[in-house]
């Protein structure tokens, strides 16, 4: 598989990126008439995964325990990280380039004069090709929210709202309270509705009632329990014991993990799972760039955390890592992030920063960065803390970072150096060290 978009699809991705003047436009109006020209419908169950943080973990879950358990699965996240083609996956792989081509024309030839922004064209073309395939299941994430997300057009037969925190204020609002009830829109009458936060803001429980929705909710309907071994879960009517921790790495993994089998143990009457493939199934669970660790010396983490709820979970799974002399830490983000958040949640764990750029209108500088972590109180040139500033996250220069060679890296560390590096496409990149 090429590591890169096919040339037709970069082309398409172009062409409707050009579509409509703004990049992020709520409203479900223009996505459902489109919609309803494709006549979009689903014959499996449908899971959707709403939450400030955990959308992807809890996906890649889902989707590798329904896998184990030998379904046919689609699974839609966003964003990707490399190719277009990871926001799409059939059977575990992301599908060809040239089927998405195809459904892009679908698309186009149905909306008309309907405007849709990127994200609308192209979720549109995804759901289309899940439609299109015998799937025994399809799981949705949703891009921003929930209440006027276009993946929240489809009416789930579950959905799954994984943590409340304050993320993306100019469309969601500034307070838990009016963020959770925008994300408590992606529940439906009488379908399950999964809400893993433990302390869910009162918004999101009180809309989950009005409208009929059956909510679980953490700690009352099911809840998780472990030692150093293994760990357990418990729901309304089923239990998991004797389970070994999930694959992917983190403090909050089995928060996600319990919200997974809390959906699977609502839907079993359509989707039995076996307690072999939930082993199997977070045993071998992956997900790129959400805390993982790359093999190899130096020890290389690359976490995706773009707010402080995010941040402040990194910070505790980099202490749980033990101790490391140094920590670098590469760092670019979008302008219009609490950067001052995230800073201020792991500034006590980090010693030397590389600010850098990021391609795009939204992105900060490396100037503006090192603005705010001099701010932070964090020393430019100090004798325990630094601040450099680079062009993109690739210029980092091992000879700049250390007296002799070591290596700080984006995507993959250098065999001879003892540094490690944390890296993320959108917003904290951070290396520990270790001389």
């Amino acid at each position: 598989m090429s590591a890169a978009d096919s040339p037709a699809l970069r082309d398409w991705l172009g062409r409707i990126e050009r579509l409509h003047p703004k990049t992020i436009e709520l409203g479900l109006e223009r996505v459902r008439e489109v919609a309803s020209r494709l006549a979009l419908s689903f014959a499996c169950p449908v899971i959707t995964v709403g939450g400030t943080n955990g959308k992807g973990s809890t996906c890649a879950m889902l989707e590798s325990i329904l896998l184990a358990a030998g379904y046919r699965v689609g699974l839609y996240t966003s964003p990707h990280l490399v190719r277009f083609a990871e926001r799409a996956r059939i059977g575990g792989a992301p599908v060809d380039d040239a089927e998405l081509v195809a459904q892009f024309e679908a698309v186009e030839a149905a909306r008309g004069a309907v405007a849709l922004t990127w994200f609308e064209f192209t979720t549109l073309a995804v759901l289309r090709l899940f439609a299109q395939r015998a799937l025994d299941a399809v799981i949705l994430e949703v891009g921003l929210g929930g209440r006027l997300d276009a993946v929240n057009l489809v009416d789930a037969d579950c959905a799954i709202v994984t943590s409340v925190d304050v993320d993306h204020t100019e469309y969601l609002g500034d307070s838990r309270e009016r963020i959770g009830w925008e994300k408590a829109h992606i529940f439906r009458p009488g379908r399950p509705a999964i809400c893993s936060d433990p302390s869910p803001p009162a918004t999101l429980v009180d809309h989950a009632n009005s409208i009929g929705a059956d909510l679980w909710l953490h700690g009352r309907d099911f809840n998780h329990s472990g030692d150093r071994q293994q760990w357990a879960y418990g729901g309304r009517a089923q239990r998991r014991s004797g389970l070994a921790y999930p694959a992917l790495r983190g403090a909050n993994q089995l928060q996600n993990a319990a919200g997974a089998l809390a959906a699977l143990e609502a839907l079993r009457e359509r989707l039995p799972v076996q307690q072999q493939a939930v082993r199997e199934g977070l045993a071998t669970v992956s997900l790129p760039g959400r805390f993982q660790v790359l093999p190899g010396q130096p020890v290389v983490i690359l976490d995706v955390a773009h707010n402080p709820h995010a941040a402040a979970h990194l910070a505790i799974n980099l202490d749980a890592m033990g101790g490391f002399r140094r920590t670098f830490a590469v760092f670019g983000v979008m302008r219009d992030k609490d950067v001052d958040g995230v800073i201020a949640a792991l500034k006590h764990r980090v010693d030397h920063w590389l600010a850098v750029d990021l391609p795009g209108p939204r992105a900060a500088s490396a100037e503006w960065i090192a603005a705010r972590l001099e701010a932070a109180g964090i020393a430019r040139d100090g004798a325990k803390t630094s601040i450099e500033r680079y062009p993109d996250p690739f210029s980092p220069s091992p000879t700049s970072l250390l007296p002799v060679p070591r290596s700080v890296c984006i995507q993959g560390p250098r065999s001879d150096s003892r540094a490690a590096a944390c890296a993320s496409g959108s917003a904290i990149t951070g290396a520990h060290g270790q001389a």
